[in-house]
């Protein structure tokens, strides 16, 4: 899971960040959209958002929904 650090009046609250997925086509391998999800979110919904969110990408795109796959964005830190 990935926290972000909110600082409010002294104290320090762990919040739980939004996932943020990209939606990539496998005959390109271009990514070809962005979602977020609150991360309220219950797990049993995140999965039939993203297979809905996929089905309108593909439309949208006029490809087959079995060319369009999603991944997690993860947060990474920059070498220095």
């Amino acid at each position: 899971m990935v926290y972000q650090i909110i600082y409010r009046g002294g104290l320090h609250a762990m919040e739980k960040a939004d996932k943020h997925y990209k939606f990539i086509n496998s005959e390109t391998g271009y990514v070809i959209y962005y979602h977020t999800i609150k991360p309220d979110t219950p797990d049993t919904d995140v999965k039939k958002e993203l297979e809905n969110v996929k089905a309108q990408v593909a439309i949208r795109n006029n490809i087959f929904v079995g060319t369009v796959f999603w991944e997690e964005i993860k947060e990474t830190e920059e070498s220095v």
